[in-house]
């Protein structure tokens, strides 16, 4: 890593999804809150409480002091002493109350923004996620949700217990005498002129520093990912360069904000002595011409001393709240982008439906065209196979009939309607992809079958499971409660392509889109995931891209593609009797097999 870290000011804030302004942040904050406001109501009742009993003991000690040199019996500084040990025990147990009251809501609202950022982020289309990349997301989700976690845990109670005591401090100063509250007003400006210039500067520095951190983590996560390759191909200094580059970056801003914190406190110290010394001179003043007694003027000055510690704690939180405060508007940022509507269906579709593409084109950079005005009709019940050299354009065609990626330009229709104005619900009914990638998610086998449909119980899923002929799960060490995943039984490429066929059968769509569900099965299981994959489409529109000829034998029409159109459309026999395309695959495929 280099000597001379690079101007943070000269990096630009680049983020692939989007970041809420301050506007839309605070609306969105009000409509968290809302909700709670009579939780709020009660919380804000004992904060109050609370600061006021540790308030009294500076009124108490002035007392005391009064007491004292007016030489008072004995018995009343008992009774001093005894109002400020209860005020104290009252102090600690209402700020205990108050404490779990706000941290209670403040966790609750937290948890409806983290399911809200992950409900908006699976209401997106993939090529979305994609495309702004896991480093940002992940920044998100873990970095930016504990960014705001600390607020709420440490410093948001801290913080309003702060600012209920500078306030209520203030009330008390003015009650003992108002030339005392001018004194301390006198030094308010320092304070002003510092939080207004660290404000200004700080927030556009935590913004940058949350972009940063979120590239940095994109550039670690794609180096560690493809270590394999970035091995093979000796790209390894190349990488860990671009990681010390991006790591830099970030750096820099951190180093700026811990400028910015020297320079904000050393500002209030100072203020902090020329108000203290402000409030002894005036006092002093006060007591010499009678205007107040000594015990007042003591507990005047204990007052401002007692303002030290919020005030430092308040704006000292302003620090971490300018930081939570960029994590909240990247958090709202994912919650306010635009999904599907997610309506739930009035009525579930059995039977099989028909799908039409009409002159549908598009493009992942917007200028060379994946596909290219296609256009088809597949008829309810219809199996098409869907054949052609990697790059072709299929599993884009297959992303795009199942409403994984938006439709460029043209128009798909399922049982008529248009594809973008399914809702999520509908859509994930009426068409189901199974792809070549299956994740297998963590807990048992059952659990990880329920997670596409919920409501199914244990002889539903057993149905399922005996209809996609996989009974090899009934032989695991405990059948379908057998723990996978991370920690747990390892399945093969195969077996977990198979649990994705009887995910299917569960959902039970009226059309199907196979895209190489079967591309992992070795030799033995080939016969068993093709048998799976046949069930899987019988009785169904379907969609196979085929990745093994044999499967395309058995379509009710082949479309064969290249460079994102379709150069032929046939039966098997038809096709190869035109010596085009698909008889030249066919012809390799026989020999290789």
């Amino acid at each position: 890593m280099t000597d001379t870290l690079p101007d943070a000011s000269a990096v630009p804030v680049v983020s692939a999804l989007p970041i809420a302004s301050t506007k839309q942040t605070v609306r969105a904050l009000i409509a968290l809150l809302r909700p709670r406001k009579r939780a709020l109501a009660l919380t804000t009742v004992v904060l109050l409480s609370a600061t006021a009993c540790g308030l009294s003991t500076p009124a108490l000690l002035g007392l005391m002091v009064d007491a004292v040199t007016e030489g008072k019996p004995f018995a009343s500084l008992l009774r001093i002493t005894a109002f400020m040990l209860g005020a104290a025990a009252a102090g600690v147990a209402l700020t205990w109350w108050s404490t779990q009251l706000l941290a209670n809501v403040a966790q609750n609202v937290l948890a409806d923004l983290r399911e809200d950022v992950f409900a908006a982020t699976l209401a997106q289309p993939s090529s979305l996620v994609e495309d702004a990349g896991t480093g940002d997301l992940i920044s998100r989700v873990s970095g930016d949700v504990e960014a705001v976690n600390t607020v709420i845990a440490r410093v948001l109670p801290a913080t309003v217990s702060a600012l209920f005591m500078i306030s209520l401090t203030l009330v008390g100063v003015g009650v003992i005498d108002w030339r005392f509250t001018v004194a301390i007003v006198a030094v308010a400006p320092i304070h002003y002129f510092a939080l207004r210039h660290f404000l200004r500067r700080s927030g556009p520095v935590y913004r940058r520093s949350r972009a940063a951190q979120a590239r940095r983590g994109q550039q670690l996560i794609e180096t560690l990912g493809g270590a394999g390759t970035v091995t093979a191909l000796r790209r390894t200094d190349e990488h860990i360069g671009r990681i010390a580059e991006t790591s830099e970056h970030a750096i820099s801003f951190d180093m700026q904000a811990v400028r910015l914190r020297t320079n904000f406190f050393a500002q209030l110290n100072g203020a902090e002595l020329l108000g203290l010394a402000a409030v002894l001179s005036v006092g002093y003043w006060l007591v010499t011409t009678g205007s107040v007694s000594i015990g007042a003027a003591t507990a005047a000055a204990l007052y401002f001393h007692s303002l030290f510690s919020p005030i430092a704690v308040f704006l000292s939180n302003i620090d971490e709240l300018q930081d939570a405060g960029a994590s909240l508007a990247r958090l709202i940022g994912v919650t306010a982008m635009p999904g599907r509507p997610t309506s739930i269906p009035a009525s579930a579709r059995s039977e099989p439906i028909g799908v039409e593409v009409d002159r549908v084109s598009y493009s992942y950079d917007n200028s060379t065209p994946v596909i290219d005005s296609i256009s088809i009709s597949i008829a309810p019940g219809e199996r098409i196979a869907v054949v052609g050299s990697s790059g072709a354009g299929k599993t884009t065609l297959a992303k795009l009939i199942a409403g994984i990626i938006p439709v460029g330009d043209g128009r798909i229709t399922v049982d008529g309607t248009l594809i973008d104005d399914l809702s999520d619900a509908e859509l994930r009914h009426d068409v189901v992809l199974v792809s070549q990638e299956v994740h297998v998610f963590v807990g048992t086998i059952a659990d990880d079958l329920r997670l596409c449909a919920p409501d199914s119980d244990d002889a539903k899923i057993a149905e399922a499971v005996d209809t996609m002929k996989a009974q090899w799960i009934h032989e695991l060490p405990d059948g379908l409660e057998t723990r996978v995943g991370a920690g747990g039984y390892q399945l093969t490429a195969a077996q977990a392509q198979h649990i994705a066929l009887v995910r299917l059968a569960l959902l039970d769509p009226p059309v199907v889109i196979l895209d190489e569900a079967t591309a992992e099965a070795g030799t033995t299981a080939a016969g068993l995931l093709d048998q799976a994959a046949e069930l899987a489409v019988t009785g169904r529109t379907a969609v196979v891209i085929a990745h093994r000829l044999s499967q395309a034998v058995r379509a009710d029409r082949i479309l064969v593609m290249s460079g994102g159109r379709v150069v032929e459309s046939g039966t098997h026999d038809e096709l190869i009797g035109a010596d085009g395309s698909y008889a030249a695959l066919w012809e390799a495929w026989s020999v290789r097999s």
